[in-house]
């Protein structure tokens, strides 16, 4: 049986790792029982009887963490309809990042095992892989499925938590000039980036679209905000209820400017009041 040309060693080894059931990781890689046991072999990784028979998988995760509304669920999304991965061919959700600390963040509020997979040639960057049939189909309810970059509409999240969804959203994919003038968020969705646009102006800010185009000529959209003034309005929405999930150089360069701006109001309305005095 040949396999998939997507599938790599370390993949294999992730789903096992993951508790992926042998019947599934037959499916996704293309790979035969015996085949996917020598992957083991070869890495020395030891073998787990009950999971070879087919036995459900033992990883903890709270499943019911994408149906109820939070301000930390409301983040985690952000940062996954941005920047993580639904694997098609089985139930995995899988989150990558430089930053370990964000990772660990994520699996502690998903009450998640904290599974990564192993480094290889081609992969570097530590990656969080949570598997859960019913947290995709949730997922599915929100408008987030598999093959998500080019459709994925831009979530109907309650007022209430949406300045958190935002900042996971800047999070997962945004950038942050080191001067704190410019702030974009890239999409291949029109859908979200238009959702973005519309919230950024709800809240009262100056924000665009630009669209770019690839060599393959597929449509690159940039969400910005821009503006001495306008980048420190958006930081005091979005960190408002910001604890450890959030990324500290993207919020430190948008809140620098933010007390200058405060200063700066504060001197207009003593200005006023000594005029009509």
């Amino acid at each position: 049986m040949p396999r998939h040309s997507t599938i790599k060693d370390e993949d294999i080894i992730a789903m096992y790792k993951g508790h992926v059931p042998f019947k599934e990781m037959m499916s996704v890689s293309g790979l035969s029982d015996r085949a996917i046991r020598n992957v083991m072999y070869k890495h020395g990784i030891p073998m787990n009887r009950a999971q070879s028979s087919g036995q459900p998988r033992k990883n903890n995760v709270n499943e019911d963490f994408f149906t109820i509304w939070s301000h930390e669920m409301a983040w985690v999304l952000g940062i996954l309809v941005t920047d993580g991965h639904i694997v098609k061919e089985n139930h995995s959700i899988c989150f990558s990042r430089k930053d370990e600390r964000i990772l660990r963040i994520i699996a502690k509020y998903m009450a998640a095992d904290y599974v990564l997979t192993p480094f290889g040639k081609t992969k570097k960057t530590p990656t969080l892989i949570i598997h859960s049939k019913k947290m995709k189909h949730d997922l599915e309810l929100l408008g987030i499925t598999p093959c998500k970059s080019l459709t994925v509409p831009f979530s109907k999240v309650p007022e209430e938590y949406l300045s958190s969804f935002v900042r996971g959203v800047i999070d997962g994919d945004g950038w942050v000039q080191k001067n704190g003038y410019v702030m974009n968020v890239t999409s291949a969705s029109e859908l979200f980036s238009k959702g973005l646009l519309e919230v950024f102006i709800s809240w009262n800010l100056i924000a665009e679209i630009t669209v770019e185009f690839t060599k393959l000529n597929r449509s690159v959209y940039r969400v910005w905000v821009k503006g001495k003034y306008e980048i420190p309005k958006l930081a005091e929405i979005i960190y408002k209820n910001a604890k450890e999930n959030t990324i500290s150089l993207k919020r430190e360069r948008m809140t620098q400017r933010l007390y200058e701006m405060k200063q700066q109001n504060q001197g207009v309305i003593y200005n006023v009041e000594i005029n009509e005095w």
